[in-house]
């Protein structure tokens, strides 16, 4: 299935490529690659992903090894990812 990014998503995605650069290169790289990996999975198997119950057709994937979740909601013929979310910040509140 085809991926789309929110303006939120690539904005999220500038900041930890950042945050894990601070960390060292080969944090960085694999913090990357796990995120690369996660979305393709996602956009083999959107239905997956556990959906998020307080947000009707939101579904949320965790990265496990690394502190974050990646939101997404599945359309008719592409997925978006709408936001990648540090697991220690307080709760997202998705602006309608």
């Amino acid at each position: 299935m085809k991926l789309e990014y929110t303006n939120q998503a690539l904005a999220d995605l500038r900041k930890i490529a950042a945050d894990s650069r601070a960390l060292g290169e080969d944090v960085a790289i694999a913090v990357e690659m796990r995120i690369r990996t996660v979305i393709e999975r996602v956009a083999q198997r959107p239905k997956a992903a556990e959906p998020v119950a307080e947000r009707p057709g939101m579904r949320v994937v965790p990265l496990i090894r690394y502190p974050y979740k990646i939101f997404y909601r599945i359309l008719e013929d592409r997925v978006r990812i709408l936001h990648i979310r540090h697991t220690a910040r307080k709760p997202w509140t998705e602006k309608r």
